[in-house]
């Protein structure tokens, strides 16, 4: 599952008639992938006519507009067969007459949405003065004699206002108060000190509310009017749902045929880029899994009337960054490879990384986040809601199962450390030794990843960066002496003659590489020696160092715990009970989201940084689209 799949490239010769038949096979196999690329013989050239391809795009355009109203059926795939451009072009045509029927429903619910989105407008700005038993028209506009302020000022603020308006000679009606905020009416003569009445208004807050235009009544004649247009438009509404139901319902059939006329078109018009054509003779080139290529070839025999050749070859150099890779097809790996792909897909003949990210990941996650009943907790949830999750719930009954193996592990239970015996030990009682293996762990992840890197640039031949390029055949040299020399440190007070000569030789040959493939003056040349020598010794610490957090959130996880039960311990049966629960739930919500994030940090940039170019192609092969697309 390490290794990825052999490919061949795949060039077919067919005569041009059978472009459909073949499209068709190749679909149904699920094994070809289309090739784009121009062909190195010069006397084959991209097909020139594109009347069956722009009648399936025009046909799908307007299927797709009609499924925004109403549902389309899935195509029924019961017989596999041939689409002629005839059959496409009716269907195109009966398509095009359904969407003009759709098209006035569209526009007849839009209309309405129109409608009432207004008409909540409306009620939304009436609520504002639904107890102001005034007509609204008459508050609106200029008078010749009074000035009238209408808006909103906070309810403590009411009486103090009044009092300075009346100095002013105005005067303040409340007509309604919700939750603390007061809606008045201020009224006054024109054109009298509206300066000093400005800065009264702002100083007690006084924010204006605007009158809106259409409603000139009193609010519950308002209200009345409202409530009839609100009824109209459900009656309308009402009889657009049914004329909808019924034009679904008269058009099922021909839109099941439609659909499934398209599915079947839909291969040909995909692998028209990577078809050549001369005279009656067309080439067809794409990749193929090598060990797929026999299924092809006897499904392609059995379909053809007419001859056909076959040839295949193993990718070249200079070609193999255009060959697909195949993906892990796992439904354990499945939610694993999601999330690999989030960073990139390998490079066909690099080592695909989902089998070993999953097997960290679990690992790392498990020992930070380790208890039975957190994990089982995990476990229930993404059973429960498998459905939404689609396939990844595999992921968190995945992630559950190891908090609950290092719960065991670990003796806790939802942090109770006497409820079960711990089968090892806590780590919090013994942290140094929790650094010591995390520190081991973090050495182990790194060496493998150099031995990963290495083996994919061997792979892709290139050599001389496999051996003196980061995290190469040199740099992993000085990185194992460098750890074997720091436990003999440890051990016996001695790095070693052994380590010592490694780590030296290992420096020494990269300085020597880098300074041979330098092209700068003396001086540059000496100081980038030094610095690039200076950040492999840093680099190879700090990244070993980065892995102390494993220990550090497998010991903050218990400790967060031992606060919660701590808290607990401190109340009454009541508050002990829900002290436990909702503690849980927090340490649950916010350890869980922390530790993901730091697993992946851990997978990113210390493993995959190293070992995954991430600039492969994802294997897509012709395949028949066996469900209509969601609306």
């Amino acid at each position: 599952m390490l290794t990825p799949q052999p490919m061949k490239h795949v060039r077919i010769l067919a005569l041009r008639e059978d472009l459909p038949l073949i499209s068709l096979a190749l679909a149904e196999t699920e094994s070809f992938h289309p090739d784009p690329r121009q062909t190195e013989d010069e006397k084959l050239a991209p097909l020139v006519d594109c009347s069956y391809q722009k009648e399936y795009q025009q046909a799908r355009s307007r299927l797709d507009k009609i499924r925004q109203v109403i549902e389309v059926p899935e195509a029924d795939m019961s017989e596999i067969r041939v689409v002629g451009l005839d059959e496409l072009t009716e269907v195109n045509a009966w398509l095009g007459e359904a969407w003009e029927s759709c098209l006035r429903h569209q526009e007849a619910g839009r209309e309405l949405d129109e409608r009432t989105r207004l008409l909540e407008e409306q009620e939304t700005a009436l609520a504002n003065f639904a107890e102001l038993n005034v007509d609204l028209g008459s508050l609106r506009g200029e008078k010749r004699f009074l000035d009238f302020y209408v808006g909103v000022v906070p309810r403590e603020n009411v009486r103090r206002l009044e009092g300075a308006l009346g100095l002013a000679g105005h005067l303040l009606f409340k007509y309604m108060e919700r939750e603390g905020i007061a809606h008045v009416v201020i009224v006054g003569p024109t054109g009298t000190r509206e300066a000093e009445l400005g800065s009264v208004l702002s100083a007690a807050g006084f924010q204006a509310v605007p009158l809106p235009h259409g409603l000139d009544d009193s609010p519950g004649a308002i209200q009345a009017e409202l409530k009839q247009r609100r009824a109209t438009i459900e009656a309308e509404q009402a009889e657009l749902d049914q004329a909808v139901a019924a034009c679904e319902v008269a058009f099922r059939d021909e839109l099941v045929r439609a659909e499934t006329v398209l599915t079947l078109a839909e291969p040909f018009v995909t692998l028209d880029p990577a078809i050549r054509s001369s005279g009656n003779l067309a080439a067809i080139a794409g990749w193929v899994p090598a060990r797929a290529l026999p299924a092809l070839e006897k499904r392609l025999a059995e379909s053809m009337t007419h001859p056909f050749s076959l040839e295949s070859r193993r990718p070249t150099e200079d070609e193999r960054p255009q060959v697909p890779s195949v993906p892990v097809r796992s439904r354990l790996l499945a939610p694993f490879a999601m999330l690999v792909k989030q960073y990139g897909i390998p490079r066909y003949g690099e080592v695909d990384p989902t089998l070993l990210f999953t097997i960290t990941f679990l690992v790392m996650f498990g020992s930070m986040f380790g208890d039975v009943g957190h994990g089982a907790v995990l476990a229930v949830l993404a059973w429960v809601f498998r459905r939404k999750l689609g396939r990844f719930y595999v992921f968190g009954l995945l992630a559950g199962g190891s908090s609950i193996l290092f719960g065991f592990l670990f003796g806790s239970v939802f942090g109770y450390k006497t409820l079960i015996p711990a089968i090892w030990m806590s780590p919090l009682y013994n942290p140094v030794l929790m650094l010591q293996l995390a520190l081991g762990w973090g050495a182990l992840f790194l060496t493998l990843a150099c031995v990963l890197t290495i083996y994919n640039r061997f792979a892709v031949r290139a050599h001389m960066a496999a051996v003196f390029g980061p995290h190469g055949v040199v740099n992993l040299t000085f990185y194992l002496g460098l750890i074997w020399g720091a436990v003999s440190l440890v051990t016996t007070g001695q790095f070693g003659l052994v380590q010592a000569l490694l780590t030296g030789g290992a420096l020494a040959a990269l300085a020597g590489y880098n300074w041979f493939h330098m092209q700068a003056p003396i001086g540059e040349k000496i100081l980038m020696v030094l610095i690039e020598t200076l950040e492999t010794v840093i680099g190879y610490l700090s990244n070993t160092l980065s892995f102390l957090r494993v220990a550090a959130f497998s010991i903050n996880h218990v400790a967060l715990m031992i606060a919660v039960l701590t808290l607990a311990g401190m109340l009454g049966t009541v508050g002990h009970v829900l002290m436990v629960i909702f503690g849980n739930i927090f340490v649950i919500v916010l350890e869980g989201v922390i530790v993901t994030i730091q697993v992946m940090r851990l997978q990113y940039f210390e493993g995959f940084s190293r070992y995954f170019s991430a600039d492969g192609r994802e294997f897509a092969p012709l395949r028949l689209r066996r469900r209509a697309p969601a609306a």
